[in-house]
């Protein structure tokens, strides 16, 4: 299962995400060979996001990531601008569309008070 944790202070702004797992999914399939096509939409969505971030909104970001474990974490230096808490509500919207879509036994999506 992949968890993703996304953070806000007590104002409710965004401070930061963790994605944590492989979701599994490709494992209830008949065929185990194919891709798991739930673990590649999140990694894009979350990398992608990243790359925004840093680049197209010019956040500075701290990002450590474990490419085996399925590890990555963001944390916002500062408080973002209105166009990267847009990007966020983007990600956090399309992320949770996928755990309804998919189910919480492969993308569960947290949030917690920083």
């Amino acid at each position: 299962m992949t968890t993703i944790n996304i953070q806000k202070d007590s104002g409710g702004s965004y401070r930061g995400f963790v994605c944590m797992g492989h979701a599994g999914y490709t494992r209830r399939r008949l065929f185990w060979r194919e891709p798991d096509i739930l673990c590649s939409a999140v990694s894009a969505l979350v990398i992608g996001a990243v790359n925004a971030l840093q680049e197209l909104a010019g956040e500075e970001l701290e990002v450590k990531k474990n490419e085996a474990s399925g590890f990555l974490s963001c944390s916002f230096g500062s408080r973002l601008q209105e166009k990267s808490v847009f990007l966020m509500d983007a990600l956090v919207f399309t992320l949770e569309g996928l755990s309804r879509e998919y189910g919480e036994r492969y993308l569960k999506i947290t949030f917690e008070e920083v």
